[in-house]
């Protein structure tokens, strides 16, 4: 009798460990890897950042000095710090978000690089056939100082860098912006436009889904619905039309 009863305590005092254990939602095991744009910093994604770890997933906002290499460059040693970021929190899977030439770099790493554990990716304004700003300004006086190697490789001409990219073959979602600030710039550009890139450019082959808000590009990264398109991309690997 003595044995049943401290058995049947056993298994009551398990059972109620399990109850009180802390429950870890799938979000928790995926990370996230943020990537900014030409000429930025990780602060200016900081909003989907805080947005991203409040949906439960783990966030590494990557820092990297755009204006200092080229794309081959910037790609390894950006995107390879997300990957380890995200490895060293012991993530299942890892999804990427980025905004403008961000979404370059993980189109270069991933056309010379495989990873197991890529997830989603969501790319905000993606210069992906190139931007023709570029092409009228990056022979002026300061242009390469201001944007470094990079900024000269996001045009539309035989140095290109997104145009001798192939279509991307990872679950991709993009958000394209169709209002400018900027109508000076927006001259330059195929309309509809950002300011900074048209939406036609914004499309790549292979690509899963495709969405155009009324934002800009320099500030579409703070937009609410936005934010709300990115975390459901993640999650359902498609854009919520209902909430368009």
């Amino acid at each position: 009798m003595n044995q049943l009863l401290r058995a049947s305590r056993l298994r009551f005092s398990l059972l109620i460990l399990i109850l009180l254990a802390p429950q870890v939602s799938p979000a928790q095991q995926e990370c996230v890897v943020l990537l900014h744009g030409l000429a930025r910093t990780s602060n200016s994604l900081n909003k989907i950042e805080s947005a991203l770890i409040e949906a439960g997933f783990l966030v590494s906002n990557i820092d990297y000095p755009s204006t200092e290499a080229k794309v081959a460059q910037l790609s390894v040693d950006a995107v390879g710090a997300g990957i380890n970021n995200c490895d060293s929190m012991a993530a299942e899977q890892i999804h990427f978000v980025t905004h403008s030439l961000g979404g370059i770099l993980v189109r270069y790493y991933f056309a010379n690089n495989k990873h197991q554990k890529l997830g989603r990716v969501v790319m905000l304004a993606p210069p992906n056939q190139g931007s023709e700003v570029v092409d009228s300004w990056k022979k002026l006086p300061g242009y390469s100082l201001l944007n470094g190697p990079a900024g000269d490789q996001l045009g539309t001409d035989e140095h290109s860098v997104p145009l001798s990219l192939g279509p991307v073959d990872f679950d991709l979602g993009v958000i394209a912006g169709n209002r400018s600030v900027n109508p000076f710039l927006s001259q330059f550009l195929p309309n509809p436009d950002d300011g900074k890139v048209s939406v036609a450019s914004t499309k790549v082959e292979g690509m899963r889904d495709h969405l155009v808000l009324p934002v800009t590009h320099t500030l579409m990264m703070r937009n609410d619905q936005l934010i709300n398109q990115v975390i459901y991309y993640l999650q359902h690997g498609s854009f919520n039309r209902r909430d368009k």
